[in-house]
């Protein structure tokens, strides 16, 4: 519903898992290094590690809170389209000058425009009163399940290119990301990398400064997908072979400030892939197909992200290989991008 002048707004949407992410990391450094036990610890008695504890409390008491803000506080209509679905037409042209009210303008939508439809049935045909109950609704939906949105997906050769290309990078992405994580401790590890200070107070603080990266990399990537030459595609293929190319150079580092950096950059730009990943799919379907599109690359990205653990399962982790394969699949979205 944005108009085009705001489409970028879609990609910097994605600062509010940025700031997700930042809060989380500030509780847990605040919390769970003077209540956790010592790496080096032969035992560990529950009052000496209850951080972990109060952590998951903290985190599920917060969002007590801010669902009771959004049901008690915030008055969120419900969808027009829904409301006359369930035959409560009146209720839905209420919503709609509610919300032209909240923006400042008016609608001359009413009642009878909504109910003049039933009125107009064709006689000879007889009407047929809709069945609004909750069951038939469920009923009418499963109804609507066939393959004919997934073909339209693939009805002309430069969608079908368009929509394999878009579910191969979701893909790629899925596999690369769990790959990356899964490997770079232990591979570091066994070429003998410095980390330094490697306690939980460190630990968590490093993760602080990582989470705040992510919040201009959600207004960058906003900022970049209306630049002249650049946009969407072009936004996106940099940032994703940036992603691959800081995730090679985090495999030289020998110290835990060099780890730090590169994987700063690594996650500054891997916020502005995913950010213009998210805004840009949906605008590649056709509108009547897009829930589909967006559940075929949803899928793609689960499937793949299930292999990682699954190849770390027969790699051989003493090599380099696993961290060179999620690095080149990095690069290899970038270009297909």
């Amino acid at each position: 519903f944005l108009p085009g002048t705001h489409q970028y707004l879609l990609t910097v949407l994605s600062i509010w898992w940025a700031f997700g992410q930042l809060l989380a990391s500030l509780v847990a450094w605040a919390i769970l290094p003077n209540r956790s036990c010592s790496q080096t610890a032969t035992t560990c008695a529950k009052k000496d590690n209850m951080g972990w504890r109060y952590f998951v409390i903290t985190m599920g008491g917060l969002m007590l809170v801010l669902w009771g803000i959004r049901f008690f506080v915030f008055n969120l209509h419900e969808s027009p389209k829904y409301l006359m679905g369930r035959g409560r037409d009146a209720e839905a042209v209420e919503v709609v000058h509610k919300v032209a009210a909240y923006n400042g303008k008016t609608s001359n939508l009413t009642l009878e425009d909504l109910t003049k439809f039933d009125q107009e049935a064709d006689p000879t045909e007889g009407h047929k009163v809709l069945d609004t109950s909750a069951k038939a609704a469920v009923q009418r939906n499963v109804e609507k399940f066939s393959s004919n949105h997934i073909k339209s997906l693939f009805r002309t050769r430069k969608l079908a290119i368009s929509t394999s290309l878009i579910i191969l990078i979701w893909a790629i992405i899925g596999l690369a990301f769990p790959l990356y994580n899964a490997f770079v401790p232990y591979y570091l590890a066994t070429r003998g990398a410095d980390f330094g200070d490697g306690s939980v107070y460190i630990t968590y603080r490093n993760q602080v400064i990582l989470s705040v990266l992510g919040i201009p990399g959600a207004l960058v990537g906003g900022w970049a997908v209306d630049l002249p030459y650049v946009g969407r595609k072009g936004a996106l293929s940099i940032s994703t072979i940036l992603t691959g190319v800081f995730l090679f150079a985090g495999t030289t580092a020998r110290t835990s400030d060099g780890l730090l950096g590169w994987n700063c950059g690594y996650t500054f730009t891997s916020n502005i892939m995913y950010g213009v990943l998210y805004a840009m799919t949906p605008e590649l379907f056709p509108t009547k197909d897009r829930g589909t599109g967006n559940g075929l690359a949803s899928t793609a990205n689960r499937i793949f992200g299930i292999m990682a653990p699954i190849i770390a399962l027969y790699a051989d982790l003493t090599t380099s290989v696993p961290i060179w394969v999620a690095g080149s699949l990095f690069l290899l979205g970038g270009v297909i991008s």
